[in-house]
Protein backbone atom coordinates (compact mmCIF):
# COMPACT_ATOMS: atom_id res chain seq x y z
CA UNK A 1 0.00 0.00 0.00
CA UNK A 2 1.34 3.41 -0.94
CA UNK A 3 1.14 6.30 1.49
CA UNK A 4 2.08 9.88 0.73
CA UNK A 5 2.74 12.44 3.44
CA UNK A 6 3.20 16.09 2.56
CA UNK A 7 4.94 18.67 4.69
CA UNK A 8 6.35 22.17 4.44
CA UNK A 9 3.23 24.25 4.04
CA UNK A 10 2.55 27.33 6.08
CA UNK A 11 2.01 31.07 6.07
CA UNK A 12 4.32 33.25 4.03
CA UNK A 13 4.28 36.83 2.86
CA UNK A 14 3.98 37.66 -0.84
CA UNK A 15 7.37 37.26 -2.45
CA UNK A 16 8.43 34.68 0.08
CA UNK A 17 9.40 31.05 -0.31
CA UNK A 18 8.35 27.65 0.94
CA UNK A 19 9.59 24.16 0.23
CA UNK A 20 7.07 21.34 0.11
CA UNK A 21 8.10 17.75 0.57
CA UNK A 22 6.22 14.53 -0.03
CA UNK A 23 7.51 11.34 1.52
CA UNK A 24 6.24 8.10 0.07
CA UNK A 25 6.10 4.58 1.36
CA UNK A 26 5.91 1.58 -0.89
CA UNK A 27 8.25 0.07 -3.41
CA UNK A 28 6.70 1.53 -6.57
CA UNK A 29 7.76 5.12 -6.01
CA UNK A 30 10.69 5.11 -8.40
CA UNK A 31 8.79 3.86 -11.43
CA UNK A 32 5.93 6.30 -11.55
CA UNK A 33 5.38 9.94 -12.31
CA UNK A 34 4.95 12.09 -9.24
CA UNK A 35 3.04 15.31 -9.15
CA UNK A 36 1.83 18.25 -7.15
CA UNK A 37 -1.69 19.58 -7.46
CA UNK A 38 -3.39 22.38 -5.59
CA UNK A 39 -6.92 23.34 -4.74
CA UNK A 40 -8.03 26.77 -3.62
CA UNK A 41 -11.39 27.33 -1.92
CA UNK A 42 -14.22 27.22 -4.42
CA UNK A 43 -11.96 26.11 -7.25
CA UNK A 44 -11.17 22.84 -8.94
CA UNK A 45 -8.00 20.97 -8.17
CA UNK A 46 -5.35 21.95 -10.69
CA UNK A 47 -2.05 20.52 -11.78
CA UNK A 48 0.99 22.41 -10.55
CA UNK A 49 3.93 20.26 -11.63
CA UNK A 50 4.86 16.71 -12.50
CA UNK A 51 8.09 14.78 -12.74
CA UNK A 52 8.59 11.44 -14.45
CA UNK A 53 10.75 8.66 -13.11
CA UNK A 54 13.55 9.85 -15.39
CA UNK A 55 13.28 13.46 -14.27
CA UNK A 56 11.29 15.02 -17.07
CA UNK A 57 9.31 17.90 -15.61
CA UNK A 58 6.16 19.75 -16.56
CA UNK A 59 4.63 22.88 -15.00
CA UNK A 60 1.48 24.89 -15.22
CA UNK A 61 2.31 28.19 -16.86
CA UNK A 62 1.52 30.25 -13.78
CA UNK A 63 4.37 28.73 -11.76
CA UNK A 64 7.07 28.39 -14.39
CA UNK A 65 10.28 30.02 -13.27
CA UNK A 66 9.14 30.15 -9.65
CA UNK A 67 8.53 26.52 -8.66
CA UNK A 68 10.90 23.61 -9.23
CA UNK A 69 9.83 20.01 -8.82
CA UNK A 70 12.44 17.38 -8.06
CA UNK A 71 12.59 13.86 -6.71
CA UNK A 72 14.96 11.65 -4.79
CA UNK A 73 14.11 8.06 -5.62
CA UNK A 74 16.45 6.70 -2.97
CA UNK A 75 14.62 8.68 -0.30
CA UNK A 76 11.24 8.18 -2.01
CA UNK A 77 10.60 11.87 -1.70
CA UNK A 78 9.43 14.54 -4.10
CA UNK A 79 10.07 18.22 -3.47
CA UNK A 80 8.53 21.49 -4.57
CA UNK A 81 10.51 24.59 -3.68
CA UNK A 82 8.29 27.59 -4.31
CA UNK A 83 9.74 31.07 -4.73
CA UNK A 84 8.23 34.49 -5.33
CA UNK A 85 4.94 33.31 -3.91
CA UNK A 86 1.81 35.24 -4.78
CA UNK A 87 -1.55 35.39 -3.04
CA UNK A 88 -3.04 33.41 -5.93
CA UNK A 89 -0.70 30.52 -5.05
CA UNK A 90 -2.55 30.01 -1.78
CA UNK A 91 -4.22 26.62 -1.73
CA UNK A 92 -4.03 23.15 -0.28
CA UNK A 93 -1.22 21.38 -2.09
CA UNK A 94 -1.51 17.66 -2.74
CA UNK A 95 1.14 15.17 -3.69
CA UNK A 96 0.17 12.37 -6.03
CA UNK A 97 1.73 9.21 -7.35
CA UNK A 98 0.50 8.53 -10.86
CA UNK A 99 -2.77 10.22 -9.90
CA UNK A 100 -3.72 6.95 -8.23
CA UNK A 101 -2.51 7.76 -4.75
CA UNK A 102 -2.88 11.09 -2.97
CA UNK A 103 -1.55 12.65 0.17
CA UNK A 104 -3.67 14.43 2.72
CA UNK A 105 -2.59 17.86 1.57
CA UNK A 106 -0.66 20.73 3.09
CA UNK A 107 -1.96 24.27 3.37
CA UNK A 108 -0.08 27.13 1.77
CA UNK A 109 -1.21 30.61 2.74
CA UNK A 110 0.27 33.69 1.10
CA UNK A 111 -0.71 36.85 2.86
CA UNK A 112 0.78 40.00 4.31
Amino acid sequence: QVQLVESGGGLVQPGGSLRLSCAASGSIFSIYTMGWYRQAPGKQRELVATITRTGYTNYVDSVKGRFTISRDNAKMTVYLPMNSLKPKDAAVYYCTLAQNYWGQGTQVTVSS
